[in-house]
């Protein structure tokens, strides 16, 4: 292992976690999946709220999901978009090294033979207009085809040191959804605009869309805990639709009961109903300014009347006044090809005039590298 560094790391309580998570959040973003809340969504892994620390202050967190292999008491350590520490590499107070070796420690310690984390490290940006000019020439297939809007080089440098201390990544991990999380998703800024900015920012079809709805007498309400079956209801339909399997009521009710208890802004469920009939479905996340769209769904009956539109403005209208700086709409493939099938998520997304941000991607490390190896193998095989 590698030396001991400045900082230590230990297991802190929910509360403490999440009193710096809101203090960090009103200055930038913390993921919904660094939140403690969410260790209690995912109950078919182990948790535990890390804390590092400078002598006695507390100077980052992270949520670390464990998962056990079958027959051993070895577990894969996983911090979803995260950890949420200090990842600046201009003049930084601690090195990489610094606030990851004492982790390792930690986890290794705790029985992990492999860590994997995803920071929200951004690295590149692509504006929809940018997008929209070099998906009608034709010429590109993927985002890193054309010439991004915005480069973060400490995000690129944080790369380089991660391969230095040991850490690896999937040569293919940003073409389509090769990570857990998404390393490439769609972001609409809401800072310092209004409602007008925003539908103004919007492409002609958006705008229409959303003007059929109200037209069509869509209605978008606020659902509660007992709203999820028909949010549910709507989602199956949407993943036998587009061929993915859904995950269980129960899972959806647990959610909403974890995060709730933590915060009660911090999940919303919004239905969208055109003639007593739920069309569309959608569930919102925030923490600090950060909101995201976690989960959506739609009937295979109502398409006509644009109710997923409706939805989406709904939430980024709510997003927008409850101080939010940023609207999520979560991960996307980095194809330009129209012939994918999963050009049409940034299709979709590209309507609403914001950008297309690149994180840094997810990582791995192995602390015990044969168990990690034979990890792999079984993983393959599944």
């Amino acid at each position: 292992m590698p030396p001991t560094s400045t900082l230590s790391v230990r297991v802190i309580t929910p509360d403490q976690h999440l009193t710096f998570v809101n203090a960090r959040a009103e200055q930038q973003s913390v993921s919904f999946l660094q939140v403690p809340s969410w260790g209690g969504v995912k109950a078919e892994w182990n948790h535990e709220s890390l804390g590092w620390f400078d002598g006695e202050e507390m100077v980052g967190t992270g949520l670390a999901l464990l998962r056990q292999v079958p027959r051993v008491k070895r577990y894969l350590a996983y911090l979803p978009e995260g950890p949420s520490i200090d990842w600046t590499t201009t003049n930084p107070k601690y090195s990489l090294a610094q606030w990851l070796t004492p982790m390792a420690a930690h986890l290794y310690q705790r029985g992990a033979f492999a860590v994997k984390m995803g920071p929200m490290v951004p690295v590149r940006r692509w504006n929809a207009e940018t997008l929209k000019a070099a998906i009608a020439e034709g010429n590109a297939r993927r985002l890193r085809d054309v010439a991004a809007d915005w480069n973060d080089p400490g995000g690129l440098a944080v790369s380089d040191e991660l391969r230095a201390l040991g850490w690896t990544q999937k040569p293919d991990a940003g073409a389509g959804f090769g990570d857990v999380q998404p390393r490439y998703v769609f972001q609409v800024p809401l800072a310092d605009r209004t409602e007008d900015d925003l539908l103004t920012s919007f492409n002609q079809l958006w705008r229409r869309n959303i003007k059929k709805a109200e037209k069509a007498g869509v209605e978008v309400v606020h659902g509660t805990f007992d709203d999820l079956a028909d949010f549910h209801e709507v989602y199956v339909q949407t993943a036998q639709r587009d061929g993915f399997t859904p995950r269980g009521l129960p899972y959806f009710q647990r959610m909403w009961r974890a995060m709730s208890e933590e915060d009660p802004h911090r999940i919303s469920l919004y239905l969208a109903r055109h003639e007593g009939r739920v069309l569309a479905a959608t569930t919102l996340v925030r923490v600090g300014r950060h909101a995201w769209y976690s989960y959506g769904a739609s009937s295979n009956e109502g398409r006509d009347v644009r109710p997923s539109n409706a939805v989406q403005w709904a939430m980024i209208r709510d997003s927008l006044a409850n101080g939010c700086d940023v609207y999520d709409l979560r991960g996307i493939s980095d194809t330009l090809d129209s012939s994918d099938p999963l050009f049409g998520l940034i299709q979709f997304k590209l309507g609403t005039g914001g950008y297309a941000q690149e994180y840094l991607g997810e990582w791995d490390l192995r602390l015990r590298p044969v168990l990690a190896r034979a990890f792999d193998a079984y993983l393959a095989r599944r």
